[in-house]
């Protein structure tokens, strides 16, 4: 049951238990008491809700910058990473296998906040050795769901 309520909630949090229950075949105390067990286990970690901010009026750019560092020893590359995500500014760090060891997402009002950020925050940490910074022109796709809407046909129908 773990694994289904897993796959069910992660494309939808706001399931109600009532459904919930009655997907997986169980009641609903039996999915509330799942749902508690696997956030004091830590395996869900919050709940999200995925906003189209093109489609507001408020202006957010999105940032992926690629981290090179050298680890620390004895610690390894957690430490490092620790560091970063205590940035308020961070909203994920991953640890990336190839050209590069950490990959930073941030998302801020302008480019110049981004760049502060990097100059400013980032780049100083003793164990950073370089950074490329990479700005998401537009999302099509995030966490699953699709973000742009249905074109509609707007030429004229022709008929003989």
């Amino acid at each position: 049951m773990r694994k289904e309520l897993l796959s069910i909630i992660e494309k939808n949090s706001r399931i109600e238990l009532k459904e919930l229950a009655i997907l997986l075949g169980s009641t609903e105390v039996e999915v509330a008491n799942t749902l508690a067990d696997l956030e004091k286990e830590n395996i869900i970690c919050g709940y999200h809700t995925l906003i189209n901010w093109d489609n507001t009026s408020d202006e957010k750019v999105t940032a992926l910058i690629e981290v090179k560092v050298t680890p620390q020893r004895g610690l390894g590359f957690d430490k490092i990473a620790e560091r970063i995500y205590k940035f308020n500014e961070v909203n994920a760090v991953y640890l990336m296998s190839g050209g590069f060891d950490f990959m930073v997402m941030i998302e801020e009002k302008t480019m110049k906040e981004v760049s502060q950020f990097v100059s400013e925050k980032l780049a100083p940490i003793e164990a950073i050795r370089g950074t490329a910074t990479h700005f998401v022109l537009k999302k099509y796709k995030d966490h699953g769901s699709v973000l742009m809407g249905e074109k509609k046909d707007e030429r004229m129908s022709i008929t003989p």
